[in-house]
């Protein structure tokens, strides 16, 4: 179980197991909102606090609505938008493993998708190789 909060605390997330790896993606939606992802069913998450969501506007049809704590702005998660869900079905969404304590991520690769250069179908590409996250440095 990894438990995050947003800044302020508003916005709590209860995951119900360590991911298998996290995302550290270079697109802009992901650069822009500074979040590191880790995906899971929705089944596997709760969410608790009211979130404000975006979806990019500079696409037809984005696959995913970005939240965030309304109060402090951190980045909590992504939900699959309706048109994505019709597509795909409700089978994921992203939390941001940024929120989560340092201890609680050690051991998990971290890779580094090409978002930018990713043509929207297909296997990610990768702009360097993947680490495992170390414990952090506490001197």
């Amino acid at each position: 179980m990894i438990n995050l909060t947003c800044l302020c605390g508003a916005i709590h997330i209860e995951a119900a197991k360590a991911p298998d790896f996290i995302h550290a993606c270079n697109c802009r939606l992901c650069s822009g909102t500074g979040a590191y992802w880790a995906y899971y069913h929705p089944s596997e998450v709760s969410v608790t606090g009211a979130t404000t969501g975006y979806s990019r506007s500079d696409k037809p049809d984005p696959g995913a609505c970005i939240h965030f704590c309304p109060t402090c702005g951190a980045t909590t998660h992504f939900a699959l938008t309706e048109g994505a869900i019709a597509r795909f079905g409700d089978t994921m969404m992203g939390v941001n493993m940024r929120l989560a304590a340092e201890d609680d991520l050690v051991g998990i690769e971290l890779r580094y998708p090409d978002g930018r250069g990713w043509p929207g179908t297909g296997d990610f590409t990768y702009v360097r190789p993947p680490e495992i996250i170390s414990p952090p440095d506490r001197q």
